[in-house]
């Protein structure tokens, strides 16, 4: 069973709407391999778990605070995790008022916490693992969860979206939603794009496509496909998300030529994506990708969005 190693009440500051009360916490992925701190919103016996994970500065206590605005007023449990990174990295990846990490934190990259990778100081837990086992460790604290949606935006969305394919089964009783908004690249299962990729040797090399799988990960490529193909995911692109305007946040997009075969923007790559499943993946249940008026690059607005309350709440 997972060790809750810490427990604070903490202040979050908002610049676009009410501050919410938070509880940091912290679990081991892994008994006695080092912890995860997460802030929690209020909750006594939640029906239904939000996960939303942080972009590239880590920027935890301003997604939780847009996914606590997006889904106020229900009895949503909304929990955002920290991936901490060393001292010597952090600084290339920090948000101000987010905890440092601590001594017997795991810590990763500004990177590779993206790709699922393994903990730089514990390479035997995986971000991905780590994220199964926050299922698991919500699961053991509130018997009364039904259903735990995992949500990410930006770098947290490109972590979601490569994640499904190699998810653990959720524990008995738990439904797993996702919902993936705004990543720089996407998982593609075979070689098909919107636009060709014969000169770029990298564009079907992990973690754009399912070439060279690292050995942490599972090696059922056919497996990965039907389990990402079976799983029940929203998608969000903010509308103005399409340019190189102030506001997308262009200079950190992912410019390779294996980003850039999926699309030159993040609006453009998400809508080939989808085209992409209609044509090759054929999803159990078809999904939709809905773009959010007025949004550029910014959880704040597309998460508490009308279309993002929709698809957090799973309406």
């Amino acid at each position: 069973m997972n060790r809750v190693l810490l427990c604070a009440m903490v202040a979050l500051s908002s610049v676009n709407g009410p501050a919410w009360a938070a509880e940091m916490r912290s679990f081991e992925p892994v008994a006695g391999k080092g912890a995860v701190h997460y802030y929690q919103s209020e909750a006594k016996a939640p029906v239904n778990a939000v996960i939303a994970l942080h972009g590239h500065p880590r920027d935890a206590s301003r997604t939780f605070q847009a996914t606590v605005s997006a889904v106020h007023g229900t009895d949503t449990l909304v929990v955002a995790p920290l991936f901490q990174v060393d001292e010597r990295h952090a600084d290339r990846c920090v948000s101000a008022g987010e905890p440092a990490a601590a001594s017997g934190d795991l810590l990763w990259t500004c990177a590779s916490w993206i790709a699922g990778e393994p903990s730089s100081n514990v390479p035997e837990v995986t971000a991905f693992a780590a994220l199964d086992a926050l299922v698991n460790e919500l699961h053991q604290r509130y018997p009364s969860l039904k259903q735990v949606t995992i949500a990410g935006f930006s770098a947290g969305a490109q972590m979601v979206q490569h994640s499904i394919a190699f998810a653990a089964p959720p524990p008995p009783g738990i439904k797993l939603r996702y919902v993936v908004a705004d990543p720089g690249s996407w998982l593609y299962f075979d070689s098909w794009r919107a636009t060709p990729a014969t000169s770029c040797a990298s564009a079907n090399q992990w973690k754009y496509g399912l070439e060279g799988l690292p050995g942490w990960l599972p090696q059922d490529i056919a497996r990965a496909r039907r389990q990402y193909a079976a799983a029940d995911i929203r998608y969000l692109e903010g509308a103005l998300d399409s340019s190189d305007a102030k506001g997308t946040f262009f200079p950190i997009l992912d410019k390779s030529c294996a980003a850039m075969a999926q699309g030159t923007y993040r609006l453009q790559r998400g809508q080939a994506y989808l085209e992409y499943e209609r044509q090759q993946l054929k999803p159990a249940y078809p999904r939709t990708l809905t773009e959010v008026p007025g949004c550029a690059h910014d959880v704040s607005c597309v998460f508490p969005s009308t279309a993002g309350r929709a698809a957090l709440l799973g309406q």
